[in-house]
């Protein structure tokens, strides 16, 4: 049953229809909520502007600040990325699945608003049964960011979503608290030296341990 205009449907996570509505409404350019390992997520098609553009509004982000997006798989890079280098590939192989955002090289076919108008993109595959078997079902690649307001905290939990975005989004699956609770550690690998921008769940001594040329801040 359809919700009436603005109104944010719930799902549990255990509706065997949550994930084929959430496809669904992917499909139809609809921004939907759901569960990650670390804090809950907002995604829509990474291939639609009008979903991407969508997507900012809900949550106030300015545009110049990029979406990230989020892969059921190592191989689902290629759709948006250039094939990843061998810094890459290690820090896949030790941390993918997992807490562990990479900003890589995009390919010329994502949509520009995706990344700001910049030629990066930022990639993780998250470590939860749910949300890769979503990001799979819609394709392989979403665009997704934290379940949040621009500027607020970064939501655990479904009802933290809703008081944030109830009426901004279509969907909302309800899985729980998130595992994790603090946001993807992001390095920048197009940078010389490679660049831990956000150290989050994953330290940077973590990280150096696979990537040791890798230097803290911006």
């Amino acid at each position: 049953m359809e919700g009436a205009p603005g109104e944010t449907r719930v799902l549990a996570a255990d509706d065997a229809g949550a994930v084929s509505e959430a496809v669904r409404l992917i499909a139809a350019g609809e921004v939907v909520a759901f569960p990650t390992d670390t804090v809950y997520g907002v995604g829509c098609d990474p291939w639609s502007e009008a979903a991407i553009e969508r997507l900012y509004a809900a949550k106030e982000r300015p545009l110049h600040m990029a979406i990230p997006v989020l892969v059921a798989s190592p191989d689902d890079v290629a759709q948006v990325a250039e094939p990843p280098d061998g810094r890459a590939a290690r820090l896949m192989a030790c941390f993918w699945p997992g807490a562990l955002t990479v900003v890589v090289r995009r390919r010329s076919k994502v949509p520009a608003i995706l990344s700001a108008g910049g030629p990066t993109v930022a990639v993780r595959m998250p470590d939860h049964s749910l949300a890769l078997r979503l990001i799979a079902a819609a394709g392989g690649a979403l665009a997704a960011t934290s379940a949040n307001r621009s500027g607020r905290p970064s939501p655990e939990t479904a009802e933290e979503v809703l008081a944030d975005l109830a009426g901004r989004i279509a969907l909302v699956i309800d899985g729980g608290r998130a595992p994790i609770g603090v946001p993807s550690s992001i390095v920048d690998l197009t940078s010389d030296p490679p660049r831990l921008l956000r150290e989050g769940h994953l330290s940077l001594a973590a990280l150096r341990e696979v990537l040791p040329t890798l230097e803290p801040g911006r």
